[in-house]
């Protein structure tokens, strides 16, 4: 919807891939719906839904087994993210690098994206 033609929305680490397609497969799951909502200090919140069917309207990206669906009031605050999965001593999860966000809290759950995309905080 608020794609460059020939360049995917979104991009996943080989590490995000490999996740993605477990838990996909683990579940049964169609695939893993990203999103965002507005909440947190900063006033914005990613959102991730294993999914079961798939919305016409979401743009898909699929990379080795795994499929993302973004859905579509967050394609462009979340165009050019690459996702990542990392594994650390106290805590593993997904990681959103987004190029869209001008701030985020410290916790770093919660983000701030540029006034001019139309994210009211």
């Amino acid at each position: 919807m608020f794609g460059i033609p020939g360049k995917q929305a979104v991009s996943m680490t080989d590490s995000a891939a490999r996740q993605i397609a477990r838990l996909m497969q683990n579940g049964g799951k169609k695939g893993l719906r990203i999103g965002i909502k507005k909440g947190g200090c900063a006033g914005m919140e990613y959102t991730m839904d294993y999914v079961d069917e798939i919305d016409p309207n979401d743009e898909i990206v699929e990379q080795d087994g795994a499929r993302i669906m973004i859905a579509p009031m967050a394609q462009m605050f979340l165009f050019g993210t690459e996702i990542d999965y990392q594994t650390g001593l106290l805590e593993s999860g997904f990681r959103f690098n987004n190029p869209n966000v001008t701030e985020s809290c410290g916790c770093g759950e919660s983000i701030k994206f540029d006034d001019s995309l139309g994210a009211e905080s």
